[in-house]
């Protein structure tokens, strides 16, 4: 089975994109196949989930499954993007009124805590973004969106620093938005305790960024 493209270079290409469903029935199809990783992932790991058996649990032939996800990666990949979306709308959301310092630092503060707390009660998620760190198309994928959310992160501190320099806003939200997802894998392989002293750390110190001056 090819598990993924090969450039010119021999190297390793993003994981081939999934079929998208163009009917109903098939969109509930890839939704219980979906669904039936994400089981199997929570009870597993990720590392042990076989396509043999998400293609048995989720009712459907090993053929189906492969006609939607040429391989694991796609799975992973999928899964993150769901997640990823649903991550970025919340910041949005949060960013898209602040007008001030103190408004920023408040709701950038609350968006840490959120997914924090999501990284705690998400095994499914946290073995997610465990497994994308052991492929290298995959970190890609990651890397991408640190960029995007950075750049929101970058939009709403140019309203409270007009006078900053764009392209160091934009940097600094990078490094920030990346040390995030950094600091939550690192926070949830340790004790409670230890792991919420390291997030309250983290926030210190981007919160000392976020501000200037």
């Amino acid at each position: 089975m090819k598990s993924r493209a090969v450039d010119s270079q021999g190297g390793s290409e993003a994981p081939a994109a999934r079929r998208e469903p163009a009917q109903q029935r098939s969109r509930e199809r890839v939704e219980r196949m979906l669904s039936a990783a994400s089981a199997l992932i929570e009870e597993k790991g990720s590392d042990a989930m076989r396509m043999g058996e998400v293609a048995e649990k989720a009712g459907v032939s090993i053929g189906s499954l492969y006609q939607f996800f040429p391989d694991k990666a796609a799975i992973i990949r999928t899964l993150a993007e769901r997640y990823n979306a649903a991550g970025r709308d919340c910041i949005e959301a949060e960013l898209a009124g602040v007008s001030s310092k103190a408004e920023l630092c408040a709701a950038f503060s609350r968006l840490i805590d959120i997914y924090y707390g999501l990284f705690l009660s998400e095994p499914v998620m946290r073995d997610v973004w465990s497994g994308m760190q052991a492929d290298k198309a995959l970190r890609e994928v990651e890397l991408a969106e640190s960029r995007l959310n950075g750049a929101l992160l970058a939009d709403a501190m140019a309203r409270v620093r007009p006078s900053a320099a764009r392209k160091e806003l934009e940097r600094s939200a990078f490094l920030i938005m990346s040390l995030g997802e950094s600091t939550m894998r690192l926070a949830v392989s340790v004790e409670p305790a230890e792991g919420k002293a390291l997030v309250e750390t983290y926030k210190r110190m981007a919160l000392r960024e976020i501000e200037g001056d």
